[in-house]
């Protein structure tokens, strides 16, 4: 039976305001998120799933609202940690610690995670997912780095080089045949 899994990455969202849990999307973000609406309507989505960061929710707000659909959160779908207390890190802290994180996937800044650890509480989520709703098509607000990781633990040309090319917001159409991955879209245009 197939289940369709829509990642999809959060919109711009800026990293002057709250902290990584709080803050929403900027107005381009906002602009993108209603253009993400208007693209995923026609797909007929069955659940909504989302990290429970502000700007994966918001990203996705619109097009469950259009549905008549609640978003779930799963707190397991939150982005990778990178550094404790839910900080925001200006991209050209994060930027370098990414690639090295990758590069040593054990590694990890005091009060985060690695990404060996990211990855696997974002599997063991995506396979209750896949379990829960099978035979569903779901869409799943999410950010960059738990994407990545999600797709690269089924199919490795999903990795760093990939990461660094996405795009916010992006959108990856995933077809599994039970927890078995048979083809990834990408469905955002830039």
């Amino acid at each position: 039976m197939k289940t369709f899994i829509y990642m999809v990455r959060h919109g711009e969202s800026p990293k002057t305001e709250g902290d990584e849990r709080t803050r929403g999307l900027t107005d381009k973000g906002r602009s993108d998120a209603h253009l993400i609406s208007q693209l995923l309507k026609s797909e007929r989505i069955d659940a909504f799933i989302s990290s429970p960061y502000k700007r994966a929710m918001a990203t996705i707000e619109e097009l469950a609202q259009s549905v008549g659909k609640e978003i779930v959160v799963f707190e397991e779908l939150k982005e990778l940690v990178f550094i404790g207390n839910d900080q925001i890190m200006a991209d050209n802290e994060v930027y370098p610690l990414v690639k090295q994180m990758f590069a040593e996937p054990d590694f990890s800044l005091p009060g985060g995670e690695s990404v060996r650890i990211c990855q696997n509480r974002a599997i063991r989520t995506l396979r209750k997912i896949l379990e829960q709703y099978r035979g569903q098509k779901v869409v799943i607000g999410t950010h960059g780095a738990v994407m990545t990781l999600i797709m690269g633990y089924f199919d490795n040309q999903y990795d760093l080089a990939f990461l660094l090319k996405t795009s916010k917001p992006d959108i990856y159409k995933m077809e599994f045949e039970d927890e078995v991955l048979v083809e990834t879209t990408r469905l955002w245009k830039d």
